[in-house]
């Protein structure tokens, strides 16, 4: 063999040689190895007390960074609105815009002061006011908080700006597809109860006057339905001695409202929302539940996340990425105080709509019928898992879980044993839990887009009633 037809036979075999080498690691990138064994998850180490005014205090040291979060979470929210929707939302509005002691303008500049500043949110069950600082200040903020929460002016020159912002809200929201077809549910599900009323009238948010605002603050504010929470790197002892000294002296206030809705069950007869010309049409298809204290609870989550509750799922991978109907649907399971709904919510192209009504069914049917393949189940369970220790792994995340076990009563165990509950879910209990929760017979359908086009589609789905 002359040099030159080695050289060439040497060449060939390296090419053979990093050919296959090349192979090798397309199917090491195709098989990744197998993760760890998940691992429960740790709640840091607490410190807890009771004012004898009734008020709570949880103080959680977490994490290095030199900042700490707290907040103030009062047992008062859109559930106490009563028929005056939104009232808890503009109360919440004025409590940023002074104190007896403080201007709107200090409140903000002595909180950024601190490092950091104090925002106020209005959830159905509850409004929390909350602020994140460095840590040296913590004790200061507590001071802070109370004093918004406890002593509040509601400036009377400030209510013409405040309901004006919640006017254009409101304008915004009834003329978002998505907006009226959540209202037009919740409604048809919880009927004239404060959860089934999302949206007020231009006219009832234009009438609220100061004395409305001040007294849902003085009806419903107390330490008695007051839980403050701190998280982060703070000093302990100072903190929550500046916490007892702000609040002890607080008036009581009543115990939480109790008031658990009884939704409707059935095939509940609802409109299709006219958009005439409408390109699409935005469907929310659902029914009552369980409520987070409930034994199934994790089990229905965990089903919930293999329907549609993350991109990899089911009906998002049928409906999106199969047939093109919609670009972002998903399912949510919604908690609320001993309340709870699964929905699936889509905006699909009008011509297509009844057939994604259909094939969101047909998903559920599928999986009631059939327990789900251990690997896709596994993969399910590796992303709830996931996501529940990130969402955990932040002081804000710590209080919000330590604020969602006070509001449904739920042990520390329940983020503990979180993981394991998570993983010890079978494919059977996945079936189990489809066909005992999700059943067709009494699902909700609320379809927002052009009526012409949509009627015939939809009708095969819509109880007695249909307008």
């Amino acid at each position: 063999m002359t040099d030159r037809n080695r050289l060439l036979a040497l060449l060939a075999a390296a090419s053979l040689v990093i050919a296959a080498g090349g192979q090798a690691q397309e199917r090491a990138k195709e098989a990744p190895p197998e993760g760890s064994a998940p691992r429960d998850f740790k709640l840091p180490d607490k410190r807890e007390t009771s004012l004898e005014n009734g008020l709570e205090i949880t103080a959680v040291p977490f994490g290095s960074v030199p900042k700490a979060t707290l907040a103030v979470v009062v047992r008062a929210g859109n559930l106490n609105d009563g028929n005056q929707t939104w009232l808890a939302d503009l109360t919440g509005d004025f409590l940023l815009e002074g104190t007896a002691g403080r201007t709107a303008e200090s409140i903000a500049l002595e909180a950024a002061a601190m490092g950091g500043q104090v925002s106020v949110t209005v959830g159905e069950d509850t409004t929390t006011i909350s602020g994140d600082v460095l840590s040296e200040f913590a004790p200061q903020m507590a001071v802070l908080l109370a004093d918004i929460v406890r002593n509040s002016t509601f400036p009377p020159s400030e209510l013409e700006r405040l309901r004006r912002d919640r006017l254009r809200q409101l304008s915004v929201a009834r003329s978002d597809p998505e907006q009226m077809a959540a209202a037009a549910f919740r409604e048809a599900l919880y009927g004239d109860h404060p959860y089934g009323r999302l949206l007020p009238s231009e006219a009832q948010l234009a009438g609220y006057t100061i004395e409305d605002v001040r007294g849902f603050h003085a009806n419903n504010f107390g330490a008695k339905r007051t839980h403050v929470f701190v998280s982060g790197k703070f000093d302990v002892d100072r903190t929550m001695a500046a916490i007892e000294e702000a609040f002890a002296d607080w008036k009581q206030g009543p115990e939480p409202l109790i008031n658990v809705p009884e939704p409707a069950k059935g095939k509940v007869a609802t409109q299709i929302i006219d958009r005439p010309d409408a390109s699409q049409s935005n469907i929310w298809l659902g029914l009552p539940t369980i409520s987070p204290g409930h034994e199934d609870w994790i089990a229905l989550d965990v089903t919930d996340t293999l329907l549609g509750g993350f991109f990899s799922s089911r009906i998002t991978s049928n409906i999106r990425e199969d047939k093109g109907y919609t670009y972002s649907p998903g399912s949510t399971l919604s908690s609320r105080y001993r309340d709870g709904y699964w929905a699936e919510v889509a905006a699909v192209t009008t011509e297509v709509t009844g057939p994604a009504v259909q094939e969101i069914l047909g998903e559920i049917n599928e999986l009631q019928e059939n327990p789900p393949p251990a690997a896709e189940l596994d993969g399910v369970k590796n992303y709830s898992a996931g996501v529940f220790v990130l969402q955990n792994s932040t002081r804000g995340g710590i209080i919000n879980v330590l604020s969602y076990l006070d509001l449904h009563g739920l042990p520390d165990s329940y983020l503990t044993n979180y993981v394991s509950n998570v993983f010890a879910v079978t494919p059977e209990q996945v079936s189990e839990m489809a066909r005992k929760y999700l059943r067709d017979e009494d699902m909700t359908l609320v379809v927002v887009g052009d009526r012409g086009q949509v009627s015939e589609q939809v009708a095969p789905y819509l109880g007695a009633g249909e307008e």
